[in-house]
């Protein structure tokens, strides 16, 4: 009635809407809407108020850290780091020998020292290397078959995702550290069962990606992050610095059973020398080895001159005999992969195979 000037279109557009608001109105979906406001009201009333936190004045004083009140054992001031954008809650880790004192701990406690003392006493118990290691795979899948995870073996030990863990060669002990992506280091005494069985160390600014135990001196814990390479001495009770870079470190290996030397590899594709014996925090010999990224590296178990280097489509053995800075060539090339690399390492007693895991979801 009186559109008689509409268009076609326009007519069939207002029937649309005239037949909607006679369906909607049908439903009653004020009626439902009134309902749903009387049920969520009764709810509401009958929920019990949280109560009121505590004011400021109240709470107890939280004890902090020297380290986090950026003050030098001696007690002087330290200067303030620059602001990190998207920081969290952590100041920057200084350069230089750290105290190993845990996050947010003044001085020693007895847990703590408890923890200490039982890393420092199972390293003083020498592994029976005389012992030949035989492969049987029927007691290798029954050992497999009878473990069992319980609550008792599961912890929070870093604040966040897990990067890297080491575990303590000790036979009597189970010793774990794990890294986390904030640069924490959780020392794990998984025997103990008390609550105290862990604690949290602080001696990295960004993601720990490689920690071992020294196979020669179990007492030393090495880790790797980012821009620094440390040693946990337990026996000194602090974190050393042995290596201080502006290449992104990504991983690194024993080259000597003495764990005086050491393989670092670079994310940038370079493979670095570091000795441990040397004044100074910088590497012995940088060399490039024509990789694009390198994401791990493993030395051969016997023949400790040959490590293997693994990277975006790149598997190679080099000998670092012949390492020169720039040039290198490998001894052999592992071809086949399509896709990236995530690591490559050799068998852990011949080291007559090598293993890789690559992103085409095979292992070769």
């Amino acid at each position: 009635d009186g559109c008689s000037q509409l268009s076609a279109y326009e007519r069939k557009r207002l029937k649309n809407i005239t037949e909607n608001a006679k369906f909607f109105a049908a439903l009653k979906l004020h009626e439902v809407a009134a309902r749903l406001h009387q049920i969520v009201t009764k709810r509401q009333s009958h929920v019990t108020k949280r109560a009121k936190p505590k004011k400021a004045e109240d709470e107890t004083v939280r004890r902090r850290s020297m380290r986090l009140q950026r003050v030098e054992p001696s007690g002087i001031p330290m200067p303030e780091a620059p602001a990190q954008p998207g920081a969290e809650e952590y100041p920057q880790v200084p350069a230089g020998p750290l105290p190993m004192v845990p996050e947010d701990q003044t001085e020693n406690s007895k847990p703590t020292e408890d923890l200490l003392t039982t890393w420092m006493r199972i390293s003083e118990v020498k592994a029976d290397v005389t012992e030949k290691r035989t492969c049987d795979m029927k007691r290798y899948q029954d050992s497999l078959n009878s473990m069992v995870l319980g609550e008792d073996n599961v912890k929070k030990v870093v604040k966040y995702r897990v990067c890297s863990m080491a575990i303590h060669p000790s036979e009597s002990v189970i010793f774990v550290a794990a890294g986390d992506k904030s640069g924490q280091i959780g020392l794990w005494n998984v025997s103990c069962k008390s609550e105290e069985g862990a604690h949290v160390f602080v001696p990295h600014n960004y993601l720990v990606s490689c920690m071992h135990f020294s196979p020669f001196n179990p007492a030393h814990l090495l880790s790797l992050s980012y821009d620094t390479l440390r040693c946990g001495d337990v026996t000194r009770a602090v974190f050393d610095e042995i290596c201080r870079s502006e290449e992104n470190l990504s991983s690194f290996d024993f080259l000597e059973d003495s764990a005086s030397t050491a393989i670092v590899g670079h994310w940038d594709g370079d493979v670095a020398v570091v000795d441990r014996r040397t004044p100074g925090t910088s590497s012995e010999l940088s060399a490039d080895i024509g990789f694009k990224r390198t994401r791990t590296v493993h030395v051969h178990p016997v023949n400790k001159q040959y490590f293997v280097a693994a990277g975006s489509v790149d598997v190679c053995i080099y000998d670092v005999r012949h390492l020169k800075p720039n040039g290198n060539k490998p001894v052999s090339s592992l071809k086949g992969h399509t896709k990236s690399v995530a690591s490559a390492y050799f068998s852990p007693v011949t080291g007559n195979r090598v293993v890789t895991v690559c992103a085409d979801d095979k292992l070769r």
